[in-house]
């Protein structure tokens, strides 16, 4: 009897840790980094139409207000959006109320606010990029109220019937791409240990295994130094040969290093001749974007616990000119290094910034 209560508890215990692990496939299914979004602003509201009337007073004059204006749609950054998955394809501003009689106003129709932190493009040209955490972007105006016939009251009319209808709110089809931000990016082939890396140096928690795969979304983690401040490094999905000509997962995330102020190449150190992954990584980045592998950089020389490893370390130093830092994502050997350099380069992005009048993106 014990024996079958044990099974079963470990049983029941290996369903419930089943159900708390998601793939990384089914997680894939809910990252989006592009939609087509139509948006519409609310509507005016109409003017009213009335005179005012009380005992002994029966030709008070026109009292009819104003209508309220429609709502705006408004996209608004949020640091927290890692996926456009939520976002609808179709969005309305509300519309505003018809003017009253006793020279009532109608109410304004409320925004409409969509979270997003997003490149907006309209008809291939970008609109708007909202990358600082709450900025904001009208999409679509909402319309304008109509008059009410008070508005037309005049020496020469002195009881105008005439009142307008709300104007219809601005419409749109915008074109959303999400590009990560970050201030680090992790930049590697598939199985280089990129995940393993960024599990090992901050609170992100990207799939793992024992068996070779290859991440098919960003993660974004936070490196948290000891005086608060805050670096985000991003885990860019593995990079192939001919990525970008749209190989493998090519372009498709190519786009989201684009965002990041410094890279952090990983390279496989137990492979053979691993500065030629180095090569191909720094050639895919150029081909994508002129200038992009220039960036301040250092290379990660990955899984130096495995003996090849050890073998191959002097014989990268030789052959790059950037700076290498040996390390085991796996057993956390030499992390400590990767961490000082990362806030080195972090560092010197803030001054760069300072020094040209713009702001730095915090975290």
């Amino acid at each position: 009897p014990t024996f079958s209560t044990s099974c079963a508890r470990c049983s029941k215990n290996r369903r419930l840790r089943q159900k708390r692990v998601l793939s990384e496939r089914k997680l894939t299914r809910y990252f989006v980094d592009h939609r087509k979004v139509r948006v519409v602003g609310g509507q005016g509201g109409g003017g009213g139409h009335s005179f005012y009337s009380e005992p002994r007073k029966i030709f008070g004059g026109p009292d009819g207000g104003n209508g309220g204006d429609g709502g705006h749609v408004i996209l608004k950054a949020d640091r927290q959006m890692k996926s456009l998955s939520s976002v609808l394809p179709f969005y309305q501003g509300f519309h505003g109320e018809k003017g009253g009689s006793k020279n009532c106003y109608g109410a304004n129709g409320a925004y409409m606010y969509v979270k997003v932190g997003t490149l907006v493009k309209e008809d291939g040209k970008v609109v708007a990029d909202l990358t600082q955490h709450g900025e904001e972007y009208v999409a679509a105006y909402g319309g304008a109220g109509g008059k009410g016939n008070r508005f037309f009251l005049s020496n020469e009319n002195r009881a105008p019937t005439l009142f307008t209808p709300g104007e219809p709110g601005q419409e749109r089809v915008l074109h959303l791409e999400l590009k990560t931000t970050a201030h680090a990016g992790l930049v590697g082939f598939p199985n280089a240990g990129k995940s393993s890396l960024l599990r090992a140096i901050s609170n992100a928690k990207p799939a793992v295994a024992a068996y070779p795969f290859t991440t098919l979304n960003p993660h974004v983690g936070i490196v948290r130094y000891q005086d608060y401040e805050q670096v985000a490094v991003a885990d860019i999905p593995g990079l192939i040969k001919g990525a970008h000509k749209n190989k493998g997962l090519g372009m498709a995330f190519l786009r989201h290093i684009e965002r990041c102020r410094f890279l952090l190449y990983v390279v496989d150190l137990s492979v053979s001749q691993p500065w030629i992954q180095l090569q191909d990584l720094k050639y895919e980045l150029e081909q994508y974007k002129k200038g992009l592998s220039e960036r301040p950089c250092v290379v990660i020389g990955n899984k130096i616990d495995l003996a090849q490893s050890r073998i191959n370390l002097p014989l990268l130093k030789e052959q790059i000119d950037d700076r290498v830092i040996a390390l085991s994502a796996l057993t956390g050997d030499n992390l400590e290094e990767l961490l000082l350099h990362l806030r080195e380069l972090y560092d010197t992005y803030v001054k760069t910034e300072q020094s040209l009048g713009q702001s730095p993106v915090k975290w």
